[in-house]
């Protein structure tokens, strides 16, 4: 079997009660069975205290009128921990915020963005993310599973993280050029033309796509109404979205209004503002949309063997990268012209919550991306 994971990855230390936003509330916390029958077991006064405090129907730890998991006290620290150690978790708790993705031989391992800590060092993160891997005895097969396939995703990955990794280029020229990729991929995928998916690597490694790229670009920026009216319909998508925490309703609203509410010219305006303030004071973004990229990429692309969505789940990082953006410029806004470093943090990991803890988020998510296929989401 083999493993693999970011570079970044052991760099993670959960920081507990120093963490601007515990992952022990504003969400149920699922229980596995073993853990279960664990918990039944324990004896003395916490066995009882523990007992009483599961939903046994839901398989889930009770919560506070507030949402906080009962275990969770005044000083945002674990009481089940303090009195049975890091041993009693559940596998929820003892795995977040590691996510993985399960192949045919394969375990693909992240660190969830929506973890406040894996936000920061993610975005602080300067050098291109590399992968590495190791190797445990065992196999397995999956039915009906593609193997073919998967090696083509694979290989499609690694040549869109080159091209995201390409600093010489403006983050929108790598974001429009992986978008065309995966484009071309899926409707060869779909006319049974898989074998001519190397030609297409070929195609955007070239300096032809990058030139053509840029003109397209540089048109597109000419129609500022479409701008304005295309920001606005990905972003009102967001709507339809199971709602996971109590605030985002109020934060969607607000942002909303910021962004749009008076119109097209104030929109381009504000646009063109923030984007010369995050030039002059905060020239790392580049670097973080990149790393954002890499990660929403790396997470979710190869589930395509699964689904056949090829196209969909680069579109759905490219959304993702450009609604965080749409966010901080609406934040910086409110904040009169002022954004720092913790804001972004913040931003990145209240997104990443709302998304990529909802299966059922992921797949419409990837399904609303159905309405954009002619206009090429990008960055």
């Amino acid at each position: 079997m083999l493993y693999t994971f970011p570079d970044y990855y052991k760099e993670f230390h959960c920081i507990a009660d120093k963490c601007q936003a515990t992952c022990c509330a504003g969400w149920q916390i699922v229980i596995d069975p073993k853990a279960l029958y664990r918990y039944k077991k324990e004896k003395g006064d916490f066995g009882k205290r523990l007992r009483s405090s599961i939903n046994w129907k839901e398989g889930t730890f009770k919560q506070s009128t507030d949402k906080r998991c009962v275990f969770l006290n005044e000083k945002n620290l674990c009481d089940m921990c303090l009195a049975l150690g890091e041993e009693s978790f559940c596998k929820t708790c003892a795995r977040y915020p590691r996510h993985m993705e399960e192949f045919e031989n394969v375990r693909e391992i992240t660190l969830s963005v929506s973890c406040p800590e894996v936000a920061r060092i993610l975005l602080d993160k300067k050098e291109p993310v590399t992968f590495l891997s190791y190797e445990r005895e065992g196999e397995e097969e999956y039915e009906d599973y593609d193997p073919f396939l998967y090696s083509l995703l694979v290989d499609a990955r690694e040549v869109m993280r080159e091209i995201l990794q390409d600093r010489k280029l403006p983050i929108q020229v790598r974001s429009k050029l992986i978008l065309g990729l995966a484009h071309d991929m899926q409707v060869r995928e779909q006319r049974g033309e898989r074998f001519s998916s190397e030609a297409v690597f070929r195609k955007y490694r070239k300096e032809q796509a990058v030139s053509f790229v840029m003109q397209k670009l540089k048109d597109g920026r000419k129609d500022k109404n479409t701008c304005y009216t295309y920001s606005r319909s990905l972003y009102r998508k967001l709507y339809q979205l199971e709602k996971l925490f109590d605030e985002w309703e109020y934060h969607l609203q607000e942002t909303e209004e910021l962004l749009y509410g008076e119109g097209t010219a104030e929109y381009e305006k504000l646009h063109r503002e923030f984007a010369r303030w995050l030039k002059e004071n905060m020239p790392e973004w580049e670097i973080g949309c990149e790393q954002l990229y890499v990660y929403f990429i790396y997470t979710y692309f190869c589930g395509a063997v699964y689904d056949g969505r090829i196209y969909s789940k680069v579109q759905m990082a490219a959304a993702s990268v450009r609604l965080i953006y749409e966010m901080l410029a609406a934040r910086w806004k409110k904040n009169g012209g002022m954004l720092d470093r913790e804001d972004v943090v913040r931003m990145v990991y209240r997104y990443s919550r709302e998304l990529e803890h909802s299966d059922p988020n992921l797949e419409l998510m990837e399904k609303l991306m159905k309405e954009f296929r002619k206009s090429m989401l990008a960055f």
